[in-house]
């Protein structure tokens, strides 16, 4: 396998130990300056250049694109993409997570926990954003903050509208985040390959600092993770489309709360922390993938008219009910399940013989014409009202007493 790492660093600690991964496994590595690429667009054959020479061969692709160089990394990574290099994380998969705001708005609509947060424009939202998500003390982030740069802890509403105020007059977006207290100064780290968690790390920060990050003083330990933390994990990088990703975590009381997900972890903190060879891992199961690539199925579908992949919903009452999958008829109306999706399990390919149940999902492939028929009326989602308490009512004497003024200005 002849593998490039998308890199700026070839110094540092991550790449280096990621080059010796590949060499001790017998394959081929080059870094390649992300910055260097030209990016060459021609009908039915894009192709890339690289310090002015056209790239040789590659197998694969390891993204490490820093967060300066985004617009330009990714869109390099889309040119591999096209080209059928395989990328060991998706453009789009790196987009969605290097935006905290993006990242979460994404995670929101799946049951996956996340601390309540508030993305704000107008000063006069401020105040109520703070209200909606606890009130005071309050975590107010930069959207595109790394190392916990951006990420400041405001203990009163007065402080958090003077931050959000000097922040919005340097033209800085910022998400107002709800503090999660029974986890003040310690995060989870779980790195995610693939479909494993193959470490994981508590981070805890050091004094009166609050942020755990390594760069910021924070101390680690290696942790077991429990089976909702492992899963929590696996799904925010599934849901994202990143294979190869670090993801922080906060420990509440209601279990994980996803923070944030990042495409080019840092190596050195839990390899040194949980002595496990995670550079291997990753090279591992990149060259797993050469010989066996996933497809983007979006760009596929294009060229098959009439055919395209929906999700059913088995509703109660529904006459598929206690039918097998066999016996309700889809395979014969051209449609193939490919996932069930039944509570939080995930059954890929299910077996014919599968009984369905009320709830069930069934991500399905086949004739859109047929398949709309048995996708569910989108409802409304009732809003969530927050009820305020009522003023206090007046005392019973008060009360007389007014009753009686009211009586005599009557009179």
């Amino acid at each position: 396998m002849k593998l490039a790492i998308l890199s700026r660093s070839p110094t540092c600690y991550s790449t280096r130990r990621l080059r010796e991964a590949v060499e001790q496994r017998g394959h081929k590595a080059k870094v390649l300056n992300t910055l260097k690429f030209a990016i060459d667009l021609e009908e039915g054959e894009p192709d890339l250049y690289f310090n002015q020479k056209s790239l040789s061969h590659y197998d694969a692709v390891l993204p490490r694109v820093g967060g300066s160089v985004t617009y330009f990394g990714t869109a390099v990574v889309r040119q591999f993409e096209q080209m059928d290099v395989y990328c060991a994380n998706s453009s789009a998969g790196i987009v969605n997570s290097r935006d905290k705001l993006r990242c979460l708005q994404i995670l929101s609509r799946h049951k996956i926990g996340i601390p309540e947060s508030v993305f704000v424009n107008d000063k006069k939202d401020v105040l109520p954003a703070i209200e909606r998500v606890g009130g005071a003390p309050v975590i107010i982030k930069l959207l595109q903050g790394t190392q916990g740069i951006g990420v400041l802890l405001a203990e009163s509403v007065k402080t958090a509208e003077s931050i959000v105020e000097l922040l919005r007059s340097q033209k800085q977006d910022v998400l107002i985040q709800k503090f999660v207290s029974e986890s003040k100064g310690k995060d989870i780290r779980a790195f995610v390959v693939g479909d494993q968690v193959v470490a994981a790390m508590r981070r805890v920060a050091q004094g009166q600092e609050f942020r755990s990050n390594v760069h910021r003083g924070g101390v680690t330990e290696p942790v077991e993770l429990a089976e909702e933390y492992r899963e929590a994990a696996l799904r925010a990088t599934q849901i994202l489309g990143l294979k190869v990703a670090g993801v922080d975590m906060l420990e509440s009381n209601a279990g994980p709360q996803i923070m944030e997900v990042n495409s080019s972890p840092g190596l050195e903190g839990i390899e040194r922390c949980t002595q496990l060879d995670i550079a291997g891992a990753i090279i591992d199961y990149i060259a797993a993938q050469v010989n066996f690539p996933e497809i983007d199925l979006r760009q596929r579908l294009t060229v098959s008219k009439g055919y395209g992949v929906t999700e059913i919903m088995i509703p109660e009452g529904s006459d598929y009910i206690g039918k097998t999958i066999q016996e309700s008829g889809l395979r014969e109306r051209d449609i193939n399940v490919l996932t069930l999706y039944r509570n939080t399990s995930v059954i890929p390919n299910p077996r014919a013989d599968r009984t369905l149940e009320p709830g069930d999902r069934l991500l399905c492939f086949g004739k859109m014409e047929w398949m709309k028929d048995l996708v569910p009326a989108k409802t409304r989602k009732k809003r969530k009202f927050k009820i305020k308490p009522l003023p206090e009512l007046p005392v019973a004497d008060e009360v007389q007493e007014s009753d009686e003024n009211a009586a005599t200005d009557e009179k």
